[in-house]
């Protein structure tokens, strides 16, 4: 049963992490910044040298590689997003056995972490790949902590330490508090062994690591760009924030708490023999460790919603862990088996249900007629699909989207109007005739760059976004707004979201619209946020 158990985990994380290769997508909302990041370091551009980010590298590192292998397309970044499921999963994996999880409960941990935090994540995304690379940290500190401990095991600091680096290097606050578990333990081991080496050997793994990443950009403006709440940037850390997501939101999180206060309650006979029990302190510790963070990601690191959904997994394999001391549960029975995956997959079925929903209603539902009033339409059936009724206009279904003809955008769906307006862009005589455009693109079709084609600009003053206040600041809108003042490009794309504050500069629409001139406009590439538009522009 255990070796069936072996297999099926391993099946399960790898088949969850290649599903995605084989659909078709509809493009994301940021997934442009992913595109550009990779592309940039893919042709050889160096982060802060070439182009200035407020985060470190490492999370366009696998991307990047991935271009060089496969290609500049959209869809290589599906690919990335695999392999570093993959990672995930089989990280996750190890952190299970290292805590000595019954291989049946771990079986089931690893179906809904690949479930709930791997199937959700098809485009790679900065606020994934910090817990990924946190993750697998962990995986390689358990592996010292609960093995031998011989002079031999202290070489599994040094990738903690490591990747440690590379989770903080990929995104601040997910990376810092993977670092202050991984601290935690370390110092609970020290204080009850009384033993400070494996301590000291992962610190200067870490730090080790950051120097040898940080040193040769710190000539180009990295501490300009490096956001550690220094100036023009502004600290997300916000503790009235943090108290305040947590008692207003934060449902599966405090019930988990509630759950693991009562189990431990029961469980705890002795204070000082918990507190030797080495493995069952390990494993307390990392799982409060990981709900604290899931705590405090979910304000700092606020998009996606559900960002911080990777604590499921390691609650609900510590909570059935603490129920099997209690109760007579053998994990590793056929008959627990079986009920459990059948809950896990009842617990998250909406991650799949969404898909297998359109081959088992195919009609999409009985049709509803529909009437009109002021020359809209309206359906005349009240009912959960229709009570509600949308006054926006610029939405596009997703029926009416669809692959544009070009390279870069294989597999990827846009909205219908959106491909029409590539289509009018790439045909005009300025891009077709011109082999050194001037391009300005603050829009989220990044991937024009390899087919119009142009030169990206580049320099330790330029943003890899424009996102104002979070990718680049007044010193680089000032930048643009006098360029576009000159004259300077050729043709200029500006994405143009009135409800997103800044996210590319009004101002620079401003200098746009007063100096440059206007020849055309399409839907831009978003969905569920529509109400947005590419704008066009060329010299007057």
């Amino acid at each position: 049963m255990k070796r069936l158990l072996a297999i099926a985990e391993i099946l399960v994380i790898v088949v969850i992490a290649i599903a995605p290769l084989f659909a078709v997508f509809p493009y994301r909302i940021n997934i442009f910044l992913s595109w550009e990041g990779a592309y940039r370091m893919s042709e050889g551009q160096l982060p802060y040298k070439d182009f200035g980010i407020p985060l470190g590298y490492m999370y366009w590192a696998v991307p990047a590689l991935f271009f060089k292998l496969f290609g500049p397309q959209l869809i290589t970044l599906v690919k990335a997003q695999a392999f570093i499921n993959l990672l995930s999963g089989f990280a996750f994996l190890s952190i299970g056995k290292s805590l000595k999880v019954q291989p049946g409960l771990r079986f089931l941990g690893v179906l809904l972490f690949s479930l709930s935090y791997s199937f959700l994540n098809y485009w790679p995304w900065y606020n994934h790949t910090v817990i990924v690379y946190e993750l697998i940290g962990i995986a390689f500190l358990l592996k010292y902590l609960t093995g031998s401990q011989s002079r031999k095991q202290l070489l599994w600091l040094i990738p903690a330490g490591m990747f440690l680096f590379f989770s903080f290097f990929t995104k601040q606050d997910g990376g810092a508090l993977g670092l202050l578990i991984c601290l935690a333990l370390l110092f609970y081991t020290g204080l009850t062994e009384k033993k400070w080496l494996p301590a000291g050997i992962f610190v200067g793994a870490t730090l080790l690591t950051a120097l040898v990443m940080i040193l040769p950009f710190t000539g180009h403006g990295f501490g300009y760009w490096f956001n550690h709440g220094q100036p023009p940037h502004t600290s997300r850390v916000s503790l009235r924030d943090i108290i305040g997501e947590f008692m207003n939101g934060s449902m599966w999180l405090k019930f988990y708490l509630f759950i693991i206060a009562l189990l431990l309650m029961v469980t705890i006979k002795n204070r000082k023999e918990y507190w030797r029990d080495k493995p069952q302190m390990i494993f307390t510790l990392l799982t409060l460790g990981i709900m604290a963070e899931a705590a405090i990601f979910q304000v700092t690191s606020y998009v996606p919603a559900d960002n911080n959904i990777f604590f499921h997994s390691f609650a609900f394999i510590f909570i059935f862990a603490l129920l099997g001391k209690l109760l007579p549960i053998d994990w590793d029975q056929k008959k627990y088996i079986i009920v459990g995956t059948i809950g896990v997959l009842l617990w998250w079925s909406h991650m799949v249900w969404k898909y297998f929903e359109r081959f088992v209603f195919k009609g999409g539902g009985e049709p509803v007629a529909t009437t009109k009033y002021n020359g809209i339409e309206y359906p005349n059936v009240v009912n959960k699909n229709t009570y509600i009724l949308s006054l926006d206009t610029t939405d596009v279904p997703l029926s009416q989207w669809r692959v544009p003809n070009l390279k870069a955008f294989e597999k990827i769906l846009v909205p219908g109007p959106t491909v029409d307006g590539i289509e009018r862009l790439m045909a005009m005589p300025l891009v077709k005739n011109n082999k050194n455009l001037k391009v300005l693109n603050m829009s989220e079709l990044t991937p024009l760059a390899v087919e119009i084609p142009y030169s990206l600009e580049a320099g330790d003053y330029y943003p890899l976004w424009f996102h104002q206040g979070v990718g680049m600041f007044e010193k680089q809108t000032d930048m643009f707004v006098d360029r576009i003042h000159k004259k300077h490009y050729d043709l200029v794309l500006y994405e143009y979201i009135p409800y997103a504050n800044n996210f590319y500069p009004f101002r620079v629409r401003e200098a746009l619209l007063k100096d440059y001139k206007q020849i055309d406009v399409f839907p831009a590439t978003r969905k569920p946020s529509s109400n947005s538009w590419i704008e066009v522009y060329v010299k007057e």
